[in-house]
């Protein structure tokens, strides 16, 4: 059964692993990613940080729940790719502010 996601929520998947640019773009200009506890603040640095994990893996990630509340939205994936313990299901908490991403979130 597919699942509907918030546009910057659905964009940000389309854009993961396939273009960095266009993944931050996903994010306001502010917007904050904490991801294997490490912070990237910045549209900036968001692109560093996916440009990287693009360049060391290769991967790929289909969302299959999604639940909100709390100004959250709470996206579980199940990302496969050439990475050490793929598959993993993987939790996005993002955080949105109009029709970007100000926060998210990536933890097992």
């Amino acid at each position: 059964m597919p699942i509907t996601l918030p546009q910057p929520v659905a964009d940000f998947f389309a854009a993961d692993g396939k273009d960095a640019a266009a993944t931050a773009l996903c994010f306001t200009e502010n917007a904050v990613v904490v991801d294997e506890h490490k912070t990237y603040a910045g549209r900036a640095a968001i692109r560093e940080w996916k440009a990287q994990a693009s360049a060391k893996y290769s991967y790929v990630s289909e969302p299959f729940a999604v639940a909100g509340g709390g100004g959250r939205v709470v996206v579980t994936s199940r990302v496969t790719g050439t990475f050490p313990g793929s598959p993993v299901d993987l939790r996005y908490t993002f955080v949105l502010e109009g029709n970007a991403i100000a926060r998210l979130e990536i933890a097992p």
